[in-house]
This record gives structure tokens, sequence and C-alpha cells, in this order.
């Protein structure tokens, strides 16, 4: 062993041995602590072992060296913990709740590093290789040991709900094609590894593949030991491969000894990052050679991944019965209380396993209680400590050089369960809680988390050049059930306590928060969730630092808590209401004091209940309205709305139907440069007065499709750079004024079925250099426009509807 690797070896040992005595001694004299840290000391336990038989391994210290480096720390970490622990006083309950939190996730940490080195040395039952002098000698020749390797592993006792997917499998599969590798992804715990076994075993495949078929767990190995172990399952002795290079050299000659033979290969639990370790796998292109990729990421590069989605109703019923219930044995659990916890899993089916397990054989009190404890707040992932460390595990490769992306996956869950998530709240969220989060940045953070299955993003309407004029409006993010519990675990986990997340069900405030009301005093970000019966009680607040406020509510009446006037610090507001019909808003006057506020996004909000109140808002930057009333809120307002909005540079108002004209008032806004009218149908005309906001830089009007005219005014928008008339179906004729908008560079004008022709002043936007447009409207651009606006690139948009949102069941 080099001298490198006994160092790592050693100190691996000795934090161990320390962290180990001391969480005895600990477990003695912090009486407090004694639940967490006897679920600390049971988890060494199962390490020990493990790391003695490591420490005699070279071979496994080499392949592990990162993972032991980060644990040596960890343990070290833990073992200053758990001595300040014994110096906590009784009475310190701040303290107690910030230590275990430490203990737990420290616990959770080592369960990690434990299931890494089952899988080295258990799961796969390992031949332990001693390299020696650059020779490499197996411990144990023997053939089956070899074979164990990468062998498919034997059928689960319990597969449920897997039909489906694994006939989408077999077609897409066992038919000869060009492509070679095929990505089976979905969140952790949803059943990939199930899937892949049974698909293995599957009649059909063995028949196609025989004896040809490899199942090798990746996970954070080495490439060449991924090679090492398809040869040594071939009976093999594994050749000595010091590097990728000669690794790969050697998978070329392993897939070319059988290319006369189709070729199955599996690698299970690809962890991200591995790209280049799939293309060398995806050189050998032939038609039976097929590579079954599970990840948790999506691996865009290779092609559309095949999702696994959680499972249905009554399959997960029925695996939830399997996992609660003895076999051939009665049970006195009514059906609905059945229900009604499985309902608390979100189809999750690790999350079905693991409530099932623990419920198995307990009286129905125990049954009762659980349902209680879950259905009143407490997260699900604190209902079983195995799921919890699961779960946490998707997030570990978040932690280096990711902390924004993982930032971004823990404020979804400021949004209520079961709910899609407009992108447009949230870049309004993170434009102003990370310094200099651009739109574009923030999208990429969001397509992030959707690769990793953190998050999904659903689109109503998909054209060829999307999101390439930063419009999001009609795009949904979407959080599996199972993940905002994690979401929100985690914001309960940070020790600065930037978020506070709290849904508050009936009169009764939730446990979490009677416990942590001290946390209130540092949120930056906060989240407050509330259904038709809430009570005022959580009205009394307070909130000095909070930048963020998001407020999700379900009744036809709802005032602004009062503690909202003294939150100086606030920057953005997002008020939603998930009721059927639009809300009335009160106390609306109380923003009128808060001097930082910069973004108002409101939601079935009725305008006319709030345009009442007089206020100046200096700071306010943009305003969004979505799916809101409006009707004539702003004509018949006392409000003179450029003192009420001074600084006003961006106004969104979508999905507004009772829109019939834009009213007037707006157009006093004369520092706007952003006004967007999208998916307003009722919307009949714009006034006349629309050319005094000279500061105009974009004006978007999509999908008005009774709109019949832009004004002739529209000339003395100078500074307008992007008109959008996307399926503007009404309008015939664009004004002749349009010729004198010189700074006018990009327009869209796709689907505007009934324009017949372009005015001649066309020719004079000399500025021009795009036009959005599809078959039909492409034709209006030919002589003499063509060659006398050379500039111009004109791109037929081919778009389709997708309106899965509106029925999304989490």
């Amino acid at each position: 062993m080099d001298p490198v690797t006994l160092v790592v070896g050693s100190a691996l040992g000795a934090a161990f041995e320390i962290l180990f005595s001391a969480v005895l001694q600990a477990k003695s004299t912090a009486k407090m602590f004694q639940t967490h840290l006897g679920n600390l000391n049971t988890t060494l336990d199962s390490l020990q072992p493990l790391i003695i038989q490591l420490r005699q391994s070279a071979n496994h210290l080499v392949t592990l060296k990162k993972p032991v480096e980060n644990f040596t720390t960890k343990m070290k970490e833990g073992e200053k913990l758990v001595g300040k622990c014994c110096k906590v006083w009784r009475i310190n309950i701040i303290k107690q709740s910030e230590y275990k939190d430490k203990i737990l996730a420290l616990d959770g940490s080592l369960q990690r590093f434990l299931s890494i080195l089952t899988l080295q040395f258990v799961s796969h039952q390992a031949v332990v290789l001693d390299r020696i002098d650059g020779n490499v000698g197996a411990q144990n020749q023997n053939q089956n040991q070899f074979e164990v390797r990468c062998a498919v592993p034997p059928l689960p006792p319990v597969t449920v709900g897997l039909k489906e997917p694994l006939d989408d499998l077999k077609m897409k599969l066992l038919e000869d094609g060009p492509v070679s590798i095929f990505v089976l992804t979905a969140p952790g715990g949803c059943g990939k590894t199930t899937l892949a076994t049974v698909f293995c075993h599957d009649q059909e495949v063995k028949d196609k593949f025989k004896k040809h078929i490899f199942f090798a767990t990746v996970s954070n190995k080495p490439s060449y030991v991924i090679v090492q172990e398809l040869w040594e399952h071939t009976g093999m002795q594994a050749p000595a491969l010091p590097n990728e290079e000669i690794a790969f050299k050697w998978l070329q000659k392993f897939v070319k000894e059988r290319e006369e033979n189709p070729l199955l290969l599996v690698l299970d639990d690809v962890q991200s990052g591995s790209e280049s370790l799939l293309d060398e796998f995806n050189k050998f292109q032939r038609p039976s050679y097929k590579v079954l990729v599970t990840s948790r990421y999506q691996f865009p590069k290779f092609g559309r991944p095949y999702p696994l989605e959680t499972l249905k109703d009554e399959d997960a019923m029925d695996l939830f019965r399997r996992s609660a219930f003895l076999p051939n044995t009665s049970s006195n659990i009514p059906d609905d209380l059945q229900n009604q916890i499985v309902e608390l899993c979100k189809r999750f089916p690790l999350a079905i396993t693991a409530i099932g397990n623990s419920l198995c054989n307990r009286p129905i009190e125990f049954w009762r209680t659980r349902l209680l404890e879950l259905s009143k707040g407490s997260s699900i992932l604190e209902a079983d400590r195995k799921l919890s460390v699961y779960l946490k595990s998707c997030l570990d490769d978040l932690d280096e050089g990711m902390t924004t992306v993982k930032d971004c996956f823990i404020d979804l869950g400021v949004f209520p369960q079961d709910q899609i998530i407009p992108v447009t709240a949230l870049l309004d969220m993170w434009a102003e809680s990370y310094e200099g989060a651009e739109d574009f940045m923030s999208i990429a953070n969001l397509y992030e988390l959707t690769t990793r299955n953190l998050a999904k993003t659903k689109i109503l309407i998909i054209t060829r050049n999307e999101d390439a004029d930063g419009y999001y409006s009609e795009h949904f993010a979407i959080q599996h059930g199972m993940l905002r519990s994690l979401s929100i675990h985690e914001s309960r986990q940070d020790p600065i306590g930037q978020r506070l997340i709290i849904d508050i069900h009936g009169d009764e405030l939730p446990t979490w928060w009677k416990e942590n009301k001290h946390k209130t005093k540092k949120a930056r970000l906060v989240s407050i969730s509330t259904d038709v019966l809430h009570s005022p009680k959580w009205h009394n607040m307070h909130l000095p630092k909070a930048e963020v406020l998001v407020l999700n509510f379900q009744t036809e009446n709802y005032g602004l808590p009062k503690f909202v006037k003294k939150m100086s610090k606030l920057k953005v507001l997002i008020v939603t209401n998930y009721g059927v019909f639009q809300a009335d808003l009160s106390n609306f006057k109380l923003l009128g004091s808060l001097p930082n506020l910069k973004r108002i996004r409101l939601e079935r909000i009725s305008i006319p209940s709030i345009s009442k109140n007089s206020m100046q808002l200096k700071s306010l930057q943009k305003i969004s309205l979505f799916m809101c009333s409006i009707g004539q809120a702003f004509s018949n307002s006392s409000i003179q709305i450029l003192e009420a909005f001074p600084n006003l540079v961006e106004l969104n108002i979508d999905y507004c139907n009772d829109l019939v004209e834009l009213p007037v008032k707006i157009c006093d806004l004369i520092g706007l440069k952003k006004l967007s009218i999208t998916n307003c149908h009722k919307l009949s005309s714009l006034p006349e007065e629309i050319g005094k906001l000279v500061n105009l830089e974009v004006l978007r009007l999509r999908s008005s499709t009774e709109l019949e005219r832009l004004p002739g005014s529209i000339k003395n928008l100078k500074n307008l750079s992007f008109l959008d008339i996307y399926n503007c179906l009404s309008i015939k004729k664009l004004p002749e004024e349009i010729g004198e908008m010189s700074g006018l560079r990009k327009i869209n004008m796709g689907q505007c079925s009934r324009l017949q022709e372009l005015p001649h002043s066309v020719l004079n936007l000399k500025e021009l250099r795009e036009v959005i447009c599809d078959e039909e409207t492409k034709n209006l651009w030919g002589e003499p426009f063509k060659s006398s606006l050379i500039n111009i690139n004109i791109t037929v948009a081919k778009e389709q509807h997708n309106l899965n949102w509106l029925y999304y069941k989490p």
C-alpha cells in the first residue's frame, strides 16, 4: 500500500475510534440526546467491521479515496459536536434543538457512507484485489464468486405497478435499432433498479440476450472498476487497469469479443457527471447492442429519457397493504384510515413501503396517532429515519459548487403541496434573493433541477425558439409531494434559518412552528399557507429581516396580516388564491409603509377590492396580475396611478379574462419599459394614448384574440425593440405608422391568420433583425420586403400545445 493511501486509511480509523468513544461516553452523560446518540451509536456499530475491512484493502481505499477523506472529516467534526452536547444546559431548549438536528445530519452522512461500503463489500460480494508491484491477484479465484460481480440481482419478493413501464422498456430495447443507450430516470426511491431487474428476468429479454446480460451497479465507483467487474463476471481474472484510458481499451475488447451476439448492459445508479463513462459505452453502434442506464439524472446528451412515474392509486394501495399487513392475516384497520395514510405517501414506492413497515402488526391506536402527526404538518421524512437518509442523499452532489441550485430546490417548498408553480413567481423570488440572478440564470437552475428529477417543468405552448425573448408566463414547475417534504425538511435544518415555511390547517398552529418561533427573527424568505378554516392566531409575527413573503390561501376574502406593515426590508410579495373564484383582498394599504418593496405578484385576486386604497409605493418596479378580475378597476378609481407607482418599469397582465380594454390611466406610467398583456382573450382595443409610453422597450400582446387593431400612436414608441402580437387572430392589418418605430428589432407575428398584408412603411424599419412567424405570414415577407430588408432573419416557429399541466396529479 502506497504511503498516501496508508495515511488516508489510518486517518479514517483514528477518526472513527475517537468518535465511537465520544458517543459511548456522551450516552451516559448527555441525557437530553440519548435517543439521537443511540441511533448514532447503532450506525457506528454497523460501520465498524466494514471500516476494518476497508483499512486492510488497498484496492478499496484507492477507489473510495474521496468518500473516505470526506467522511474522515465528518467524523472529526462529529467528535467535536458530541463534546458540545455534553455541555448543553437542560434549560437551553434552543441549543438542544440545534444540536439534535446536527446529530441527525451527522448520522445521515454516516448512513450514506455505510451504504457505499455495504455496496462495495456486501451487495456484490466483491473479490478483493491485492495489487503488488503491478500484479493483480484475486484472494478468491472461485468462478461463481467472479460471476456475482455483474450478475442480475434476484427478483424482489414484491413488484407492483411495473407492467406498463416494463412493456415500454421491452418495446424500446428489444427492437434492433441505432440507439444504444437508453436512460431510465426518476427520483430516488421510485423503483428504477427494481424495474431494471424485472426487465432482465423477463423471458423475452432472456431469449434475446441469453447469457449476455450484465448488470453493473455504478454508484460512485471509478470507471476502471466497472470494466474490471464486467470482465470478472465472465470468469476471467481481472486485468490491471491503472487508469481510465487503459480501462476503456479493455471495454472495447470486452464488447468486440461479443459482437456476434446480442448484448445487454445494465448500468444501475449512474451518478450525475458520468457523461464520459456513458460516452465510452455509446461508441459501439450496432443493432443488437443495448445499454440500459438507471439514474436520478436525465443525461439529456443521450436523447429523451424514459421517466418512471410514481404508482397509480390502486397500485399504491396494493403495495402499502403488502408492507403493512402480514401475509394471510386479517385486519381491523378501516379502509378510510389506510387510504388517508397512503395519500400522505404521494404514491411514492419507498415512502409507502417505509410507512407500511412501520405500521405492520401495530394496533389501530398507533395508526391513528401516526395519521394525526402527519396530517398536522409533520414531515413524512421525520416519520421514518431510513427514508429521510435516503431522500437526502438525492442532494449530495449539490453540496459542492451547486449551492444556488440546491437553494432553488429548497425554495420550491414555499408553494403549497400538490400545486403547480408559475415560473414567473420563482423568477421574482430569485431575482431579489440571489445576487446577480438574471432570469436566464434562474431558468438554467430550474432546468438543472429538472434533469436531476428534483422538479418538473411543464410548458403550455412550446415553439421552436421557446424562451428566446424571456417569456415564461406559460411555464410551470411541479414538485412531487415527497420532494416538497424534503424541501421543507432541508429548510428546517438550515442553521442560519433563512427560510420559514408554515402550513396552517384549521385553528391549530403547527407543532413545529410553536417550537421554533425564534426563527422568525432570522428568516429572509417566508411562506404562509392557510386553508379555508384557518385562524387569525398566526397574525402576530415579527419578521424584521424578511425580504420575500409568499401568502397562499383558499378563501374568497383575505386580509393581508397586520405584521406586513413592519416588514421594512420586504422586496417581493406574492399573494396566491388557490380557491375557485377571485378573492377580495383587504388591508392592501399596509404596503404603503414598505420602503423597499420592488415586486408584487397577485393571482386570482379582485383588483377592484384593492384599487379603492390610496397609497404610494415609491420603490415598486414590477406588478404581475395572473387570473385576476380587473374590470373597470382603474377607470372608476380615484387613484392617480403615476403617483401610486412612480417608478414602475414592468406591468404584466395575464389570463385576466374580464379585461375588455386597457385602462387609459396605465398610459400615464411614462417610466414603463415592459408592458405585457397576454391571454386576455376579451381585450378588443388599446387606447390611443399608448403612444405616451415613450420609454417602452417591450410590448407583448400575445393571444389577445379579439384585439382588432394597433393604434397609430405606437409610432411614438421609438425605444420599442420587441413587439409580440403572436396569436392575435383578429388583427387584419398593421398600422401604416409602424414604419416610424425606429428602434424595432424583433417582431413575433405567428398565428396571425387574418393578417393579409404588410404596410409599405415596414421598409423603413432599418433596425429590424428578426421576424418570427408561421408558414402563412412568412409569405407576407416576400418582395419587395425580402430584397430591401436583407438583414432580417425570418424564423418559422413550429408549435405544439401541451395542456397536461392542467390535469397534473402529484
